[in-house]
């Protein structure tokens, strides 16, 4: 979505400024999103929401879920199942819980059949239970779908306890890139206590599986 202003950014082997509108489109459609605020449309079935995550495939606007080919329906709702929300298929999204919302949100990213996922603080706006949900489920999509996920995070003890590698940035810049295995937990946690009481914190960027890509 941002265009780098120097250096260089390459994306599942895409030059980003080198690259035109189509072809950042066409990249976008191999990148799934998990957003911090879910960003479903509350009016919405928790089925739709979930078919929308295939509009990129699609021609033509979509008005209502009898637009979407029957081959759409049957993969949401399989994405449904797969984050334990099957039952919840025809319920309004605005009235599930917020640990429920993201897991919509998931299968939605997943409905791209994406080739890498992002998910910026997936778990930011929820409580330590429906957290360890989240996290357990983009580890399971990492490990089930052999894919690459990009997880923020602020939260270091998530990072550690769910990640395969962490990386620490600090004002744009790498501070720390290590495997989990390789991190002694207690010199992470006093390098993040002692940035984080300076104006820029430092966040945690985890990739929970990457693959074999």
């Amino acid at each position: 979505m941002q265009r780098p202003t120097s250096g260089t950014s390459t994306v599942l082997g895409t030059d980003l400024a080198g690259t035109g509108d189509a072809g950042l489109r066409e990249l976008r459609r191999r990148i799934g999103f998990v957003f911090q605020q879910f960003h479903l449309v509350g009016r919405l079935t928790v089925l739709e929401n979930v078919c929308t995550g295939a509009l990129g495939s699609l021609r033509g606007p979509r008005l209502g879920l009898f637009t979407y080919p029957r081959a759409i329906h049957e993969r949401a709702l399989d994405g449904l199942a797969r984050v334990g929300l099957a039952e919840h298929a025809f319920q309004r999204a605005d009235t599930l819980s917020g640990g429920q919302q993201q897991r919509v949100a998931v299968a939605r990213s997943l409905m791209q059949r994406p080739e890498l996922l992002l998910a910026d603080e997936p778990v930011a706006s929820l409580d330590p239970e429906f957290s360890a949900q989240i996290m357990r489920l983009l580890r399971d999509v990492a490990d089930q779908g052999r894919l690459t996920v990009l997880c923020s995070l602020h939260q270091v003890d998530v990072a550690l306890s769910w990640a395969d590698r962490v990386i620490g940035l600090r004002e744009g810049r790498v501070v720390l890139d290590l495997t989990t295995r390789d991190i002694d937990r207690a010199e992470v946690m006093r390098l993040y206590t002692e940035v984080g009481a300076d104006p820029a914190p430092l966040p945690a960027a985890v990739a929970p599986h990457t693959g074999e890509r």
